[in-house]
C-alpha cells in the first residue's frame, strides 16, 4: 500500500521516515501547503512522490491511507475528506478541538469500515507499555493519583493554547492507563506573550478519590517530562528524560491500623527497595506506523482507535472551558460515547 502524509512541518518528516521502513509499504505521497516544506523533505527522502494539492492526493487511487500531520483546528475537516475519499486515517493528537467532531469522525469510518487511529505517540513507548502491563496485573494494587508535569522552553503555538500542546500527551497516557474516565474537570492557566495560555495547571477527578493533575507550560527553563503514579502497594516515577532508566518503581506506601477512632488510627510509612525494570526501547512513532498498516490489513482496532481519541478531547474540552471560566469545575457526562 502507498500512505499519503499531509503536513510536513515538525512532525510531518518524522511520519514520512517511519512509514518508510514500515512493513507493508510500497511508497509514500507527501503534501504540504508551503512549497518549502515539500521540496525539503523531498531532499531528505528522495524516494517520495510529492501531490500538487491535497485534492490530488486524495484522487490517487493507489493511495490507501491518509496521515495528518497539520494544524488541530485542520484535522476535523480534512479527516473527513479523506475517510468520504475511502481512505484510512492516521490523525496526529489531538484528534479534533471538539467531541461532536470526534464522534463524526468516529461514525463515519465505522461507517465506511475504515480504520481511524489517532498518533497518541507515548501510549507505544517500552515505558509506557511496560507501566501498563503493571497495571493490568494490579501490581500497584488500587491507584490514588496520576500526576505529571511537561515543561519546556517553547515550543510556541499559534492556534492552540499550552493544554491543547502539552497536556494532550499526557491526558492520553492517563486515559491508557487508568482506563477509566474522568467526571469532572478543572483548569487555571495564564497568557503572557502570544495571546494563548502559555502555562496551565489541570485537575481531572475519578470515582474512588482518585486524582489526576497536570502541569504543562511553555516557559521553563528546563524541560521535564515526568509522571508520577501512587498505589496503594507500588508507586511509580516515569522520567521520559532519563536515558536508561525511565521508570523507577518504588515500593513505598502508607498502612494504615486501628482505625477504631481518630485517636486510635496508626500511621505506618512503608519504605521497601526501588527497581527499574527494563523497558523495550524501540522507537514509539515506527509501532504507531507498524500498527497503522497492521490494522487496515486485518481490520483490527487499533489501541489508539478514535474513541481513544475521542476520551482526550473530552477532557481537553473541559478544561479549555474550565480554563475560560476562571478554573470553575466542568461535569461531564457520566455515560459519555
Amino acid at each position: 500500500m502507498k500512505i499519503g502524509i499531509v503536513g510536513l512541518g515538525y512532525w510531518g518528516p518524522n511520519l514520512v521516515r517511519n512509514f518508510l521502513s514500515a512493513d507493508g509499504v510500497d511508497g509514500v505521497v507527501c503534501y504540504d501547503v508551503s512549497e518549502r516544506n515539500a521540496a525539503r523533505t523531498k531532499k531528505r527522502f528522495p524516494m517520495v512522490e510529492l501531490a500538487a494539492s491535497y485534492d490530488d492526493l486524495l484522487r490517487r487511487s493507489n493511495v490507501d491511507a491518509v496521515a495528518l500531520a497539520t494544524p488541530v483546528s485542520t484535522h476535523y475537516s480534512l479527516g473527513l475528506e479523506a475517510l468520504r475519499a475511502g481512505k484510512h486515517l492516521l490523525v496526529e493528537k489531538p484528534l479534533t478541538t471538539k467531541t461532536s467532531e470526534a464522534i463524526e469522525l468516529i461514525n463515519e469510518a465505522e461507517r465506511r469500515d475504515l480504520v481511524l487511529m489517532v498518533d497518541h505517540t507515548f501510549i507505544y513507548t517500552g515505558a509506557v507499555r511496560k507501566i501498563r502491563e503493571m497495571v493490568d496485573y494490579r501490581l500497584l494494587g488500587d491507584i490514588m493519583y496520576f500526576d505529571s508535569v511537561r515543561v519546556n522552553l517553547g515550543l510556541f503555538q499559534h492556534d492552540i493554547n499550552v493544554i491543547w500542546d502539552l497536556a494532550a500527551h499526557d491526558i492520553s497516557i492517563m486515559d491508557y492507563l487508568l482506563q477509566q474516565k474522568p467526571f469532572a474537570v478543572s483548569a487555571f492557566g495564564a497568557t503572557h506573550f502570544n495571546g494563548v495560555a502559555d502555562m496551565a495547571y489541570l485537575t481531572a477527578r475519578f470515582e474512588n478519590n482518585l486524582l489526576a493533575h497536570f502541569h504543562v507550560n511553555w516557559l521553563s527553563p528546563v524541560k521535564i517530562r515526568r509522571v508520577l503514579i501512587g498505589g496503594t502497594k507500588l508507586m511509580i516515577v516515569y522520567d521520559d528524560m532519563e536515558p536508561s532508566e525511565k521508570v523507577k518503581v518504588y515500593d513505598k506506601g502508607v498502612d494504615i491500623s486501628g482505625q477504631d477512632s481518630i485517636y486510635s488510627t496508626l500511621v505506618h510509612y512503608r519504605t521497601g527497595d526501588m527497581f527499574a525494570p527494563r523497558v523495550d526501547l524501540t522507537e514509539a512513532l515506527s509501532l504507531v506506523a507498524g500498527e497503522f498498516v497492521d490494522c487496515i490489513k486485518t481490520r483490527r482496532r487499533p489501541v489508539a482507535d478514535g474513541q481513544a481519541g475521542l476520551n482526550v478531547v473530552r477532557v481537553l474540552e473541559a478544561a479549555e472551558a474550565s480554563l475560560q471560566q476562571g478554573g470553575r469545575v466542568i461535569e461531564l457526562a457520566k455515560n459519555p460515547p
